[in-house]
């Protein structure tokens, strides 16, 4: 396991080179993109009763790929990250939810190893004593920072707990977190059964493994990324842009889908008004339910 190097279901799914990362920052230098929009944020979140709540599902909107979920009495953290700044880019709006506000965490739901999902200072500062459950290959990670409470999980593991059903699905991506390795550990997704099924799609480019996904579960919400598509020759097998994440909603038969992984860092060349723009324009064009999509504002509680 120690020299392992975890691979795609389509092998040919390759990360860009250096080469290609140094043509794309010269490409970018000659874009001008306007941030003047910002994605809405909700002005008083409802902390007070997110804090007590036991008997309702719920889904809170923190920002880029990180959301508060409330499933069966349990609190659930996807990829924390209330970092302001990711690089060099200062973050684009708020976190929806102070940290320091948050109850203490049952579950914490880790999709991969990138610093944009996986946030060292934020972790530490969550309350509780929550359980971290990760891919294989990267307890090893979570161990040397102390955390003892760390279950590894493989793509189709099930895990039992507290009355929840916890499954790690694959995605098309990969990892890094150091000049020497990457893809050391694995990346995917999680789909949590409870009283209501929770479909977090981590990152991904388009790939077969979303019917497979909606093959296995019903799932009622699905939680898939739209943003940091662009250039997209560079960007396509480890990000879906707006149209394919339509389809891969498609392919997964949820009931409804949640946007995210836009709005918080300019982490690519698009913009979130783009990639709204684009989401809503395909989702026209398919005729699809409008009440199907919910565009969340950062913050913003959904009761499920």
């Amino acid at each position: 396991m120690k020299n392992k190097r975890f691979e795609n279901m389509d092998k040919n799914a390759t990360v860009s080179t250096f080469k290609d990362l140094l043509q794309w920052r010269k490409e970018r230098k000659q874009k001008k993109k306007s941030l003047s929009y910002q994605v809405p944020v909700v002005k008083e979140p409802e902390v007070n009763f997110l804090t007590h709540n036991k008997t309702t599902s719920t889904i809170t909107w923190i920002g880029h790929s990180t959301f508060f979920i409330q499933l069966n009495g349990k609190n659930i953290i996807t990829d924390p990250v209330w970092a302001i700044r990711m690089g060099a880019e200062k973050r684009l709006t708020p976190p929806g939810l102070p940290i320091d506000q948050l109850p203490p965490i049952d579950y914490v739901f880790i999709s991969h190893s990138h610093y944009d999902h996986l946030h060292y200072s934020s972790i530490r500062k969550l309350k509780g004593d929550p359980t971290f459950f990760v891919p294989i290959g990267l307890g090893v990670w979570f161990r040397r920072k102390g955390f003892s409470n760390v279950v590894e999980c493989k793509w189709w593991d099930e895990q039992v707990v507290d009355g929840l059903k916890i499954h790690f699905v694959p995605a098309q991506h990969w990892t890094k977190r150091t000049l020497t390795d990457t893809n050391r550990s694995h990346w995917g997704g999680w789909v949590i059964v409870g009283e209501k099924t929770v479909y977090f799609a981590g990152d991904s480019g388009y790939f077969k493994g979303f019917s497979e996904i909606g093959k296995r579960y019903n799932i009622d919400y699905c939680l898939m990324p739209i943003g940091a598509y662009e250039p997209e020759w560079f960007m396509s097998n480890q990000h879906v842009n707006p149209e394919e994440a339509v389809q891969a909603y498609i392919d997964t038969g949820a009931n409804s889908m949640i946007p995210m992984h836009y709005g918080a860092y300019m982490l690519a060349d698009d913009t979130p008004k783009e990639a709204l723009d684009r989401l809503l324009a395909e989702w026209t064009k398919r005729e699809l339910p409008k009440n199907e999509l919910k565009i969340m504002k950062i913050g913003e509680t959904l009761k499920i």
